[in-house]
């Protein structure tokens, strides 16, 4: 039976300097009370003073999910815009100099720092995290095997980070690029169910290589603090309508899994090979890329493979149409990556330099996140 499930959003944002586009190494103490009293217990810190994250409450559809977020992007942007400060909601930030910026000094993160040195130090990027609710005695690692096949198709509709140190990487999520550098953070382990699970966390406890409250940060997890299964392969979307087409695909696949036992199982094989393969594909090409389909394994368009989702799990309610309408039109228009590329050349275009052009595509990201869709944002000329 089709049953509704409950789901919330984490999103990330980094805070940038309105006047110069500039990741702001130590924001004041103001502006993070400013964020704390806005936000309340949907707030929290990141890594880093210049990050911060938004969690949501429990959402029963997306209406109430555009509600929340659209007046929490609102309320942020126009306070923080009074300590000339801006909501930056891309995964990457073109030019920020991450060796400048400053850690969170908290246990927590001092531990991570220390642990990980240089790959978190490099770690100056924000995701979209989507929690979908399952219900009592449901085994989250098997509805994981369900759902792993199509989870490229969910990165390659969020990619937004092209660009990493100044330069244009070739890469449509360099985010994930770098998440690669981390253990425990790419596709999760090939378990069968939650017994193996727990056997696994067991030894790597046992043998020191994780701690006894430590997460995994795969790009999918069943939640250690929520009876939920996380989405953690996306990158941040500027656009908001993006990030819940998002939250809507993916709690209507979860709904369809649980619906339908008989699902594609990836433990095959030849499956997890073509789900890594396509992994690779989606970070680096995007929508542009040509993908390996669920059918006869051949050849398949970034439209196409949409196609096959909705071929096999149709929508059964309104907000699981409206997200697929809202994927067909990311796939033609493009994401966020494709916009900031395509601001890049325009900006270049019109004699900008190297810099100001750059500029041009963070104003552009900004303006995005506020709901604007100006076709080149740049800042007359000035940086």
């Amino acid at each position: 039976m089709y049953r509704p499930c409950t789901f919330g959003i984490e999103e990330e944002y980094l805070l940038v300097d309105l006047g110069s586009g500039r990741v702001l190494a130590t924001p004041s103490l103001g502006v993070a009370r400013r964020c704390r009293e806005i936000m309340g217990p949907y707030f929290a810190e990141e890594m880093f003073r210049s990050q911060i994250e938004v969690a949501s409450p429990v959402f029963g559809n997306l209406h109430e999910a555009h509600q929340f977020l659209a007046s929490s992007r609102q309320r942020l942007a126009e306070a923080l815009a009074q300590e000339g400060v801006g909501l930056y909601c891309a995964a990457s930030h073109p030019s920020a100099q991450w060796l400048r910026q400053r850690a969170r000094t908290t246990p927590h993160y001092r531990q991570v720092f220390d642990d990980y040195q240089h790959v978190a130090r490099r770690s100056l990027l924000s995701g979209l995290h989507v929690h979908v609710g399952v219900p009592p005695g449901c085994d989250r690692i098997q509805l994981i095997n369900r759902v792993l096949y199509w989870l490229p198709l969910f990165l390659l509709l969020s990619t937004s980070s092209p660009f990493w140190g100044g330069h244009c990487t070739g890469y449509m999520s360099y985010r994930r690029v770098i998440c690669a550098e981390w253990p425990h953070m790419e596709l999760p382990e090939p378990l069968v169910d939650w017994g193996a699970y727990e056997r696994y966390r067991a030894l790597l406890e046992r043998t020191g290589a994780l701690a006894k409250d430590g997460d995994f940060w795969w790009a999918i997890r069943p939640s250690r603090r929520f009876p939920t299964v996380e989405l953690r392969i996306c990158d941040a979307c500027p656009r908001l309508e993006d990030a819940l087409c998002i939250a809507g695909l993916f709690r209507h696949l979860v709904e369809s899994c649980l619906a339908n036992h008989h699902a594609l199982d990836p433990l095959t094989r030849e499956t997890r090979w073509i789900t890594q393969e396509n992994y690779w594909r989606a970070k680096r090409h995007g929508r542009h890329g040509q993908y390996i389909g669920v059918h006869e394994q051949a050849p398949v368009t970034a439209e196409g493979w949409l196609a096959q989702l909705q071929a096999r799990y149709p929508a059964a309610t309104v907000d699981a149409e409206r997200a697929f309408i809202q994927a067909q039109r990311i796939l033609r228009e493009g994401t966020s990556a494709d916009h900031q590329l395509d601001c890049l050349e325009q900006a270049r275009g019109v004699g900008l330099d190297a810099r100001q052009a750059l500029h041009a595509v963070v104003n552009q990201v900004l303006a995005q996140g506020r709901g604007c869709e100006p076709v080149l944002a740049l800042a007359q000329g000035h940086v």
